[in-house]
């Protein structure tokens, strides 16, 4: 017999928020050089179409991830020809991704996608719908073991 769990159970921190840029480059020198933050990582995820970068916030556990497109196909690229640049997401990080897949299916909240996919660092990531989160896209993280 499974207990089935909720979010609460495998929402574990904040693990980033994301921010859509168009120049990823000029994006990293703003958060670099004139903010003092420092690039962790930087890697592109050709099967989200997208270049990112992760930077920390000296003294504290935040992290911010830059996300530019390499396609005009990718989502970041729509969020831009909608939007424009900005605050894409909120990402928390969970202790098991299929877990907490399920979790957000019982609650009834819409993820994006059927499976998860592969995020920074080979993490395990979904999405939960803007329209199931109060407008917000959250995305759920199991980093790599």
């Amino acid at each position: 017999m499974s207990i089935e769990k909720t979010l609460a159970d495998v929402i574990v921190a904040v693990d980033h928020v994301g921010i859509a840029v168009a120049d990823l480059d000029a994006a990293l020198d703003l958060y670099t050089s004139t903010l003092g933050f420092t690039c962790e990582h930087r890697e592109t995820n050709a099967e989200q179409l997208i270049d990112e970068a992760m930077l920390s916030v000296a003294g504290s556990d935040v992290r911010i991830q830059l996300i530019a497109p390499t396609s005009p196909e990718s989502a970041i690229a729509r969020f831009l020809d909608k939007r424009g640049p900005g605050l894409q997401q909120i990402a928390y990080r969970v202790t098991d991704i299929d877990e907490a897949c399920a979790a957000a299916r019982a609650a009834g909240l819409e993820l994006l996608y059927a499976s998860p996919r592969r995020g920074t660092l080979d993490s395990r990531i979904n999405f939960i719908h803007p329209r199931s989160a109060g407008g917000v896209l959250v995305e759920l993280v199991e980093p790599a073991r």
